[in-house]
């Protein structure tokens, strides 16, 4: 395992087998390696690098640390260094940077990368614009296909992926696309356009990031191309961009629902996760405030039945897990969209079925858990218990269906009903619910 073997080197000093064992590893696992080294060695590990394995590598390696080291090189080294660099990864670099360091990288590139990524930077954060790159093969209409594959064989090679190739017009728009496949096993004096294919999918450089994936996931594409409005031939997305895509978008949604804010690492600094976490612990502190007034007006209620205190916590706990059990279902569905907002009427049938079912045997296991703890004379409590635990149960399923849903009516991210909003307002409406019917049945029993 390279881990132990360069931590080995590292005791002994034997700089040239942690050269030979770094260069001869693959340069994710290396970009992970260098990630766990102690600050101070990281630049070391990082100038032992063949200089084609550090570019490679360098792709690889979280923001901060790609930061940390433009910071320990020399100018030469850091300008060669993002000069190779692919154009989407030189933007998402470039994202993270202060905008001094960003102005004076952006001076010192040489002009086609310069305006390359600055047209890159140009587009609007989140679209398929900002994710693209420009290096993908592009075909002129009139060529045979022993011509397109000399030009590729001649021009092409350091392109990021030639599994297509995307045929233009004079102008330079969009026409069709042809496979590298297709190309390999057709006779060479075929024209271009006479095997490729003019159904074309697309993205334009507007379109949301989001939904290059989900046009990429459902055609089972591995790179798409981007036009401007003009069906211009500007860029394509890569599948691996995709799964970065893909990845911070679960990210941010998994986020939203335990209420935390924004895109927290693990590692982030202490003032990074207060900052993100406190205002929403705030915000769901006012609410249980709320909830807390909804019982407040009980409180002689509770003393005269004990066990009400007893009982009470499972139903905030099992009323809220059934809250965003649905939650987290109508969410996902609606993120892959293997659901509409068409589908309201559908889902919400489905939900309040299996929460009928699921009602009863909540309701029941709260009945035998009252009597099991109740005095004699609190019996009856059980039964008022278990109807409410079977009311709160279906509350739960059509709340945790239809806010996402209509959050996504009106255009806005359906995670923004985070597990613990939908937990308070079930907490509140079961509290009212059941202590409302047992200060009303306590006089007769």
């Amino acid at each position: 395992m390279l881990t132990e073997k360069m931590l080995a080197a590292w005791e002994s000093g034997n700089l040239n087998q942690i050269k030979s064992d770094l260069n001869c590893s693959q340069p994710v696992d290396v970009g992970d390696y260098i990630t766990q080294l102690p600050k101070n060695q990281r630049a070391i590990a990082f100038r032992l690098l063949n200089k084609s394995h550090a570019i490679d590598v360098f792709e690889y390696l979280p923001k901060q640390i790609q930061e940390e080291l433009l910071n320990s090189l020399q100018d030469s080294q850091v300008i060669q260094l993002v000069e190779e660099m692919s154009p989407d990864e030189r933007a998402q670099l470039f994202d993270e940077l202060p905008a001094g360091l960003v102005n004076r990288l952006l001076q010192q590139l040489s002009p086609e990368q310069k305006q390359v990524t600055s047209t890159i930077l140009g587009y609007a954060e989140g679209t398929a614009g900002r994710v693209m790159t420009t290096e993908y093969v592009r075909l002129k209409e009139g060529l045979s296909v022993g011509e397109a594959l000399n030009k590729i064989r001649m021009l092409d090679q350091d392109k990021e992926t030639i599994y297509y190739a995307y045929v233009t017009d004079e102008k330079r728009c969009l026409v069709s696309v042809v496979s590298l496949r297709q190309l390999l096993f057709t006779f060479p004096d075929v024209l271009i356009k006479d095997i490729a294919s003019s159904r074309v999918i697309k993205a334009t450089t507007e379109t949301p990031q989001e939904e290059v994936a989900r046009i990429m996931q459902r055609y089972d594409l591995i790179a798409l191309p981007v036009v401007d409005r003009s069906n211009l031939l500007v860029g394509i997305v890569t599948i691996d961009d995709v799964v970065d895509i893909l990845e911070a978008a679960a990210t941010k949604d998994m986020q939203k629902l335990a209420a935390v804010s924004g895109d927290e690492a693990a590692l982030s600094p202490p003032q990074v996760t207060i900052r993100k976490r406190l205002p929403w612990l705030l915000g769901i502190m006012a609410l249980y405030v709320g909830a807390a007034s909804a019982i407040a007006p009980f409180q002689s209620v509770i003393s005269a039945v004990p066990l009400l205190a007893v009982i009470m916590p499972i139903f905030s706990n099992t009323g809220g897990t059934v809250g965003i059990q649905a939650l987290t279902v109508t969410i996902r569905g609606l993120s892959v969209n293997e659901v509409t907002s068409r589908d309201v009427l559908k889902i919400l049938r489905k939900e309040i079925l299996a929460g009928l079912g699921t009602a009863v045997a909540l309701g029941i296991t709260m009945v035998v858990l009252s009597l099991i703890w109740a005095k004699p004379e609190e019996r009856w409590v059980a039964l008022v218990a278990g109807v409410v635990m079977a009311i709160n149960t279906l509350v739960a399923v059509t709340l945790g269906t239809l806010l996402p849903m209509a959050l996504k009516q009106l255009k806005l991210d359906p995670a923004l009903v985070s597990g613990p909003l939908v937990t308070t307002i079930l907490d509140t409406i079961g509290f009212l619910i059941f202590l409302t019917l047992i200060s009303s049945i306590q006089p007769l029993a």
